[in-house]
């Protein structure tokens, strides 16, 4: 599982990711102006990635 979020919506992220896989994310932020990805939560652009692989 791989959620793609803001810096406002990654707390949401790191809750969703605990409850639904019940092991510790791995928390990393986008780097690069090239990256286009959609918040998941609100729409605005992604600065983090955070994700159970």
């Amino acid at each position: 599982m791989k959620i793609y979020c803001c810096e406002e919506c990654v707390e949401i992220a790191l809750d969703t990711i605990v409850d639904k896989c019940e092991t510790p994310p791995l928390f990393t932020k986008i780097t690069g102006d090239n990256l286009s990805t959609a918040c998941e939560y609100c729409q605005k652009q992604a600065t983090y990635v955070v994700a159970n692989e």
